[in-house]
């Protein structure tokens, strides 16, 4: 009997290492399936543009080393102005995203809200049923919002999705907390940002990369409301570049007769600049991201 334990201990061991090995080796393939493409257009932005012109296949590192695509990009002042756009779009929307979401959340966790079933019977049906593109173009007109910067901020203020997940985690704060702070004479709002905030950091984290992301990459709001190209934001500046193949206002003037090869190196110099930096937000918010989401969206 103890040979055969130990048996089947030996064979249950190598069963869970082979196991864990096969998934390692499959992990690794699917990170470098995942990474490589942001890797080919990293080391192309840094290539030779008459290098990179005459190069085909898988790229494994830049083709000698060049700046002058991201020196053409950061030239260019459509480009500054899509990032300023973008920031401010990122950093006010959000703003009040959070803002609106984290009141409508709370209000609607609250036990004692009337008529809170019928009110969010309302609020679930619009994730579902919407009135479309042309009803949406015209309430923009006629609130005198077309061609402004609030056109792409105000009409999207919340996110029913987003709002429920908050709701839910705000639900599974304990009454216990509640009761007794209004016991010691607190109010709704005290409540709000000296209890429900502080215990909600996690769901909080995870809504503010959600808007943000959802922000920073957004662009058909601004092509169907923005006229003035001062207003574009730095995606719609892109989705210019890459889409109607357009870098003359980048390879004009200095280039010479190299203007197509580095139109090239541009183009993927514009995807890493326009890319970097939301990436740089995943690290701070990652730990929260997980606890966020299975927070807000088990319990209801």
């Amino acid at each position: 009997m103890v040979r055969k334990k130990k048996k089947n201990h030996i064979r249950s061991g190598l069963g869970d290492m082979t196991f864990n090995t096969i998934n390692v080796l499959i992990m690794i393939v699917l990170m470098l399936v995942t990474l490589y493409p942001f890797l080919y257009v990293l080391f192309s932005s840094f290539s030779d543009a008459g290098l990179l012109s005459q190069h085909r296949g898988i790229l494994w590192k830049p083709l000698g080393f060049s700046l002058e695509a991201y020196k053409a990009v950061f030239d260019n002042p459509m480009v500054l102005i899509g990032y300023a756009n973008t920031i401010f779009y990122v950093v006010v929307g959000t703003v009040i995203n959070l803002a609106l979401t984290i009141l409508g959340a709370y209000a609607l966790s609250r036990r004692q809200l009337m008529w809170k079933k019928p009110i969010m019977l309302g609020i679930v049906f619009t994730m579902f049923f919407s009135g479309g593109l042309v009803p949406r173009y015209l309430l923009v007109h006629d609130l005198g919002l077309l061609d402004t910067r609030w056109s792409l901020i105000l009409p999207t203020a919340i996110s029913v999705f987003n709002l429920i997940v908050m709701r839910t985690s705000f639900q599974a704060i304990p009454v216990s907390l509640e009761e007794s702070a209004r016991i010691d004479g607190a109010n709704d709002f005290t409540i709000l940002f000296r209890i429900v905030l502080p215990l909600s950091l996690p769901v909080i984290a995870v809504m503010t990369l959600f808007y943000g992301v959802s922000h920073w990459n957004s662009y058909f709001d601004a092509m169907i409301f923005l006229r003035d190209r001062d207003l574009f934001p730095l995606q719609l500046v892109l989705r210019t570049i890459l889409i109607t193949n357009d870098t003359s206002s980048m390879t004009v003037g200095s280039l010479g007769g190299d203007t197509y090869r580095i139109s090239e190196t541009i183009k993927y110099a514009v995807i890493i600049v326009a890319t970097v930096p939301i990436l740089f937000l995943y690290p701070f918010l990652q730990k929260y991201f997980v606890k966020g989401v299975m927070i807000g969206s088990l319990k209801e």
